[in-house]
């Protein structure tokens, strides 16, 4: 087997990962972002911290987090 035989299994191979499709992220991130302010509905990611919140809810809507975010930590 040469250098020519081992290259057009790779392009073979390529080619059928190709018409696999892309992998999208959309379904994944769509189930992670399940802190939802209440306000503006604007959806945070699970892995979202407090100070974070906490600045959402005071810079853009001039309100507590509790008003905000009533679910947060429960």
């Amino acid at each position: 087997m040469g250098n020519g035989a081992k290259a057009q299994q790779k392009r073979e191979r390529n080619a059928k990962e190709a018409n696999k499709g892309g992998q999208s992220q959309k379904k994944s991130n769509e189930a992670a972002t399940n802190i939802i302010c209440q306000t503006c509905r604007q959806a945070f990611f699970v892995t979202t911290r407090q100070p974070a919140l906490e600045q959402h809810a005071t810079e853009k809507h001039s309100k507590t987090m509790a008003d905000c975010f009533p679910t947060f930590g429960k």
